[in-house]
């Protein structure tokens, strides 16, 4: 978390709204006390259609289970 006092906040604020946007938080201070937060807002999550996560799903090839991929990696000395 970074710090800036309250006069470098007011003077830089489109710089730090941007360095928040790239998921940093700031915290503003008044001689020396912290005063605010800065932090982004949580993006809306975007549901998922399970129709059609489930169309994709059964369209792919069947993969080998994890348990034997991992004994054919050992068997086959490829690690």
């Amino acid at each position: 978390m970074s710090e800036v006092t309250l006069a470098n906040a007011k003077a830089r604020l489109s710089e730090l709204v941007d360095r928040v946007e790239a998921g940093e938080t700031i915290e503003v201070t008044r001689r020396g006390k912290p005063v605010a937060r800065i932090v982004g807002i949580a993006k809306a999550r975007k549901r998922i259609d399970a129709a059609a996560l489930s169309s994709l799903t059964d369209t792919m090839p069947l993969q080998m289970p994890a348990a034997e991929f991992v004994r054919a990696m050992r068997d086959d000395d490829r690690y």
